[in-house]
């Protein structure tokens, strides 16, 4: 019956004459007629010269019931209907193709996304060269079609999912790749003929030219914007000795090629934030046209992955190769994702160990990201999840500190003991300086920074108690520890003839303004201590539960389950063993203090 309907259907009006109705009894009839697997039927219709009108019109209709069996590879309907799939691509209208055939690309299933563009991705290629200088719209369309589409498919992370492309997102790259060389070669023409034209002839034919092809040129652009963006961003790639092949890495390759054909430079993108960019009439915006998350990605694949890096002018010094990374660092640190705080921090690594110790001069910090940059590493170190991040955070920041000249070194750790707001970044901070003043105090190192004058407002931030005696010295045991490590230090290698870091002259401040405060701060914590161990004590001993815990302990807002009474005991003995542990350097301190003075 279906057949006898799609028949009737061909022997109809003149192309131009038919109706909704006539659409829609001819889609009907052609689809049951696949479904039902009468493909051959169809075939001899569809192939018949004189129904080549009603195909052209009307054909692309036919593309879901087809593009269903073939996805599925039904046996006994996949070679009629691949045969009418491909008549169709000839005859039918491009834009219709075009519509229809993105129709058929939104996909949920991985696996079938997968299948579904390696079907449909030359097909499209196809259709859009048939569209001659209007294809640059519709092939931008169709590249956000198909990357929205790539986006749903998992990110292989271990060299046996990519080799095995478990995800198929691989083999998806690949065919991705192949897709856009044709149009990518046609931009690249484009671009080397606009510059070999003779600009005085036919010139307003050639402005309406170059606008076409400059259209062209931005949809290949955002599309190579946009895979920096995903996957490349969330991809490891794996280096040739770990795998030799590896599709993924591949493709990162060939984005770089495609963005050097169309006539935008590696080496000109990655240092864009500080070079000044051509403005190219009908171009995008510079944050739009160049994200500056695709910007960062593209600096790690060039300084980590070391792909493009024989593109690179062997001018440019370290030290400018980190300034223009330090915006693309920046952003990364400041994002929650674990890949992009790790992908942020490579950079950041890679960027610094080309650059001599020492060297970085103080005027850097007034660029905001050598100072934003640390802030961000300060909340890897403290708040990231992976112990991996934290501890490769505190690496990074020590690698960045030893980089820095003295003077700028004196002021990021001035700016840094401002900003940190965490106990054990400033403990960091505080040793240090501790090895900057021991640096500095050596025969032939001295510097006007870390002794004298100069360090005394330094040493006035360090050796302070935030909350004066109420401070809570759990909380900000390692600072104190650290500044006493240091002032502990200092007594000892200064002398008081000498007084080369200003300490002796400064010891009556420090004594009213840290040492006194913070016995008297050790001695009320003490007796609160105990006399909670006491309470626990007689509680436990009387059999009695406590209502609420001695000690509060949250992760976030989120308060933990009491603890157990001995648990209470073994925390509070902690405590009280801390508390012993300062005042013991406070004594010796003292000590040190009177022995100095008496020699």
């Amino acid at each position: 019956m279906c057949y006898t309907l799609l028949l009737h259907c061909m022997q109809a009006l003149p192309e131009d004459s038919y109706t909704s109705e006539d659409h829609d009894v001819f889609t009907i009839a052609g689809r049951t007629c696949i479904e039902e697997g009468n493909g051959a039927q169809v075939l001899s219709i569809i192939l018949d010269e004189k129904n080549q009108d009603i195909v052209r019109c009307m054909g692309w209709n036919l593309l879901p019931p087809l593009i269903k069996v073939l996805l599925k590879r039904e046996e006994g309907k996949l070679s009629q209907c691949l045969a009418i799939f491909n008549h169709l691509l000839k005859t039918c209208r491009p834009k219709e193709l075009l519509i229809g055939l993105l129709e058929q690309l939104e996909q949920d299933d991985p696996d079938t996304i997968a299948e579904s563009l390696h079907l449909l991705l030359n097909p499209l290629q196809k259709v859009l060269l048939c569209l001659g200088s209007r294809k640059a719209s519709s092939l931008g369309m169709t590249l956000s079609s198909v990357l929205d589409q790539v986006v749903k498919l998992p990110i292989p992370y271990t060299k046996e999912q990519e080799e095995d492309d478990v995800f198929s997102l691989c083999r998806c790259c690949t065919d991705l790749i192949d897709f856009v060389k044709p149009f990518v070669h046609e931009a690249r023409q484009n671009l080397l003929n606009s510059e070999t034209q003779d600009e005085n002839t036919n010139k307003n034919a050639g402005e309406q030219g170059r606008d076409k092809e400059d259209e062209l040129r931005t949809e290949l652009l955002k599309f190579c914007m946009k895979t920096l963006s995903h996957p490349l961003l969330e991809v490891q790639l794996k280096d040739p000795d770990t795998l030799a092949e590896s599709p993924l890495r591949n493709f990162a390759t060939e984005i770089l090629n495609t963005l050097s054909a169309i006539g935008e430079p590696v080496p000109s993108l990655v240092f864009q934030p500080l070079l000044k960019r051509k403005q190219v009439p009908g171009f995008l915006e510079e944050e739009v046209r160049y994200p500056k998350e695709s910007l960062a990605s593209l600096a790690h694949l060039v300084f980590v992955s070391h792909l493009a890096a024989d593109t690179f002018p062997s001018v440019f010094s370290p030290v400018f190769g980190l300034r223009c990374n330090m915006e693309h660092i920046c952003l990364l640190l400041s994002r929650t994702e674990e890949f992009r705080i790790q992908k942020g921090l490579e950079l950041y690594e890679k960027s610094l160990v080309r650059v001599e110790d020492g060297s970085l001069p103080a005027d850097l910090l007034e660029i905001r990201s050598f100072l934003t940059v640390p802030q961000n590493l300060v909340k890897v170190m403290t708040m990231c999840q992976r112990h991996d991040l934290r501890t490769r955070g505190l690496k990074v920041l020590q690698l960045s500190i030893d980089k820095f000249e003295t003077e700028a070194k004196y002021h990021l750790f001035q700016y840094m003991l401002k900003t940190s707001k965490h106990s054990g970044v400033e403990g960091y901070v505080i040793k240090n300086i501790k090895n900057q003043i021991d640096a500095a105090l050596r025969p032939g190192n001295g510097n006007t920074w870390f002794e004298g004058a100069e360090l005394l407002p330094l040493l006035r931030k360090v050796l302070v108690l935030p909350d004066g005696p109420e401070t809570d010295l759990l909380q900000y045991l390692d600072r104190i520890m650290e500044s006493l490590n240091l002032l502990r230090y200092l007594i000892i290698r200064d002398k008081v003839t000498e007084n080369q870091t200003g300490i002796w002259t400064e010891l009556y401040k420090i004594e009213d303004t840290f040492l006194k405060p913070l016995r008297v701060g050790v001695n009320m914590s003490r007796a609160h201590y105990e006399r909670e161990l006491q309470n626990t004590l007689e509680s436990k001993k009387k059999g009695k539960a406590k209502e609420e815990s001695v000690l509060s302990v949250s992760v976030g807002d989120e308060t933990l389950p009491n603890m157990t009474s001995e648990s209470q005991i073994q925390g509070l003995h902690s405590a009280l063993h801390t508390f012993d542990m300062i005042e013991s350097v406070l004594v010796r301190i003292e000590e040190l203090t009177e022995v100095k003075e008496n020699l």
